[in-house]
């Protein structure tokens, strides 16, 4: 336990640079009482909305919530939603500066119509999922080489939205590399040979099997898929599996077959933005001088943390410290 603890409290300071699809989650609440006479759906009698940050937003602000400090890269368009996420990140202590304005595209926004009892009725998004190009890239490479010259570790935060293209990847592993620091990915791409040159890539079962084109059920097939993109990207992999926990491949130990960790949430409310949260935590216990193992472990448990709560949410050193107080040694 007091060495969890201990790396806990050497997360704070560390930097992180966070390049990626920036979103804003919003949330219109109601009570649902009556279908509608008109088609077959329910009336949603509106109560309240909400807003909150998404996508590597969400990423941004896990880091600053454990004490890290976090430059935020990545693209919004000249519109209120915009604005509105510059003005959520201003509230939470997140610098916007280096958020690109492209007037072509919208920004991001997933509006979700929820009941009170947090049951999701519809989702629509607003976006444009082109590669960025043009005078928008331009900005957007010279903003991610100057924040990677004063950071610990880099995060690619790729919801496909348009800001991780290979330009950007390319860009960002050449940064980290002479610096001597890791590049993490959350993918969503396929194609996993578009992630060689990163240090480490952590997609869900889902998505490493639409990546492997293979079925993931057992510890052994996840061991199967975590080698071949390993074999695909040169990088080590974390899977993540739900309630099945997580696979751990070490591509610094190559020989090695893997190491499995079993899931501890206690309750499941939403998975909506956890993937957010391992990664956060993973980039700051690495950049903290953790192996890929312990912090693996750490955001094991920041993970079950947050799928307890609704919607995107964040964890506080006193929460993960709590957390690891309650497991055995």
């Amino acid at each position: 336990m007091s060495g969890r603890a201990d790396l806990v409290a050497r997360l704070a300071g560390r930097r992180i640079t966070v390049i990626g699809d920036v979103m804003l989650d919003h949330f219109v609440v109601g009570r649902v009482d009556r279908i509608s006479p008109e088609a077959p759906v329910p009336v949603v009698r509106f109560e309240r909305e909400e807003y909150r940050l998404g996508g590597a937003a969400n990423v941004a602000h896990n880091v600053t919530a454990l004490g890290g400090l976090v430059t935020l890269v990545g693209l919004v368009g000249d519109d209120a939603a915009g604005q509105e996420l510059r003005r959520r990140l201003g509230e939470l202590g997140l610098n916007a500066d280096h958020l690109v304005a492209d007037a072509g595209r919208p920004t991001t926004r997933k509006m979700r119509v929820v009941t009170s009892r947090n049951q999701q009725v519809a989702r629509i998004d607003h976006e444009n999922d082109d590669d960025v190009t043009g005078d928008a890239c331009a900005v957007l490479l010279t903003h991610l080489r100057r924040a990677i010259a004063a950071s610990d570790a880099v995060v690619l935060s790729d919801y496909r939205k348009g800001v991780i293209t290979p330009e950007v990847i390319a860009a960002a592993t050449e940064a980290a590399t002479s610096r001597g620091i890791p590049v993490l990915v959350d993918p969503k791409v396929a194609v996993a040979g578009r992630y060689r040159g990163t240090s480490l890539i952590t997609p869900n079962h889902h998505e490493a099997e639409l990546m492997t084109q293979t079925v993931i059920r057992t510890s052994e097939d996840a061991a199967s898929a975590a080698r071949l993109l390993h074999e695909r990207t040169g990088a080590s992999v974390l899977i993540t599996r739900g309630e099945h926990g997580m696979w751990v491949f070490d591509a610094s130990s190559p020989s090695a077959v893997g190491t499995s960790l079993p899931a501890v949430a206690r309750e499941v409310s939403d998975v909506t933005g956890a993937g957010d949260t391992v990664i956060a935590v993973l980039a700051l216990a690495l950049a903290a001088g953790a192996s890929l193992v312990e912090a693996a472990q750490l955001a094991n448990v920041a993970a079950g943390l947050v799928v307890a709560r609704f919607g995107p949410a964040t964890v506080h050193p006193a929460d993960l410290s709590a957390a690891l107080s309650t497991l055995p040694d």
